[in-house]
């Protein structure tokens, strides 16, 4: 692979993530302008929309998303993927965007992979190595900032606030633990147009969309667009893409570039305002993902090397 594809990959997938910060940016604005707009029903909308925008393309390129109903199994999988991963993961960190801010709100959600590393340790018995031990330290501190600024007898922030968070954070675990024997037999579209249909259509048991009746100006109207279209089907798109040119750890060491787009987003047109206990203990979760990461891509080499030395 030539170093042009490496860089539109790199490319690909910054922007995707950049795309995923703004769409916080642009829920946390669409809240604050219309206080009648609900997380529940922005993620409604979000997800019925997007997936049958993700399956209306899937069928025009061909790539069958119809065939993961076929077994029952596979289906029950996607229902699972759709209620235990994206449904979290998306309400639930609209649910701390609406009660707090999306740079807070992307940080705790960015916890995500240190969730999945306990999983793996308590479930699994794989006992963390010293880069994951330090990343899990530094993601602590991190986090222990942000909710105390410093001062461990009280909150900074609001507990409602952690709670949605923490839970989107689960989210993101279960988002990416759960879909994973799917892809590589229906592919990355079916399984998350799918996921995000089925979701959206569930959570009509909370709140059924017909009975909901929120009047909406045209610049609210073009943020709903913007998180549907800017926020969700493009930047996965992108990011599937990425994926062709570079490696899944070089793809979530950009990650870093979505709480890095939502706060700085936030700061410029929602004028919020962070404290350097939220600027330091953000740039420490960072920088623990991206430790967590670094660390991946080590062991992607060990066993390739020993792959060539095999054959």
């Amino acid at each position: 692979m030539t170093r042009q594809h490496h860089l539109r990959g790199v490319l690909l997938a910054s922007i995707a993530c950049m795309l995923w910060g703004i769409s916080g940016v642009a829920a946390s604005t669409l809240f604050t302008l219309n206080h009648h707009v609900t997380a529940l029903w922005l993620t409604q909308i979000r997800m019925i929309s997007a997936g049958a925008i993700l399956l209306i393309w899937g069928q025009l390129i061909h790539a069958q998303p119809f065939q993961i109903w076929r077994q029952r199994t596979t289906g029950l999988r996607v229902i699972s993927y759709g209620l235990l991963g994206l449904v979290p993961v998306q309400l639930c960190y609209f649910e701390a965007v609406k009660f707090g801010n999306a740079p807070i709100a992307t940080i705790i959600q960015f916890l995500g992979p240190f969730i999945i590393s306990i999983y793996y340790f308590l479930f699994k018995h794989m006992t963390p190595t010293r880069p994951e031990g330090i990343g899990m330290v530094m993601a602590f501190v991190g986090t222990l900032l942000i909710v105390t600024h410093g001062h461990l007898t009280s909150l900074a922030i609001s507990p409602v606030v952690l709670i949605w968070g923490g839970l989107s954070a689960i989210g993101v675990a279960t988002n990416t633990l759960i879909p994973r024997p799917l892809l590589p037999k229906f592919g990355a579209m079916a399984v998350t147009g799918w996921g995000l249909f089925v979701a959206g259509i569930c959570l009509n048991v909370f709140g059924p969309l017909w009975r909901v009746h929120v009047t909406l100006t045209a610049a609210e109207w073009g943020l709903v667009l913007l998180i549907i279209i800017f926020g969700t089907v493009i930047p996965f798109l992108m990011f599937a893409h990425a994926l062709g040119y570079i490696l899944p750890t070089t793809a979530s060491l950009l990650d870093a570039f979505e709480p890095l787009s939502a706060t700085v987003f936030s700061v410029i047109f929602l004028n919020v305002q962070l404290t350097t206990f939220d600027l330091v203990g953000g740039a420490l979760i960072i920088l623990a993902v991206m430790v967590l990461s670094l660390n991946g891509r080590k062991m992607m080499n060990f066993f390739r090397r020993r792959r060539r030395a095999e054959t």
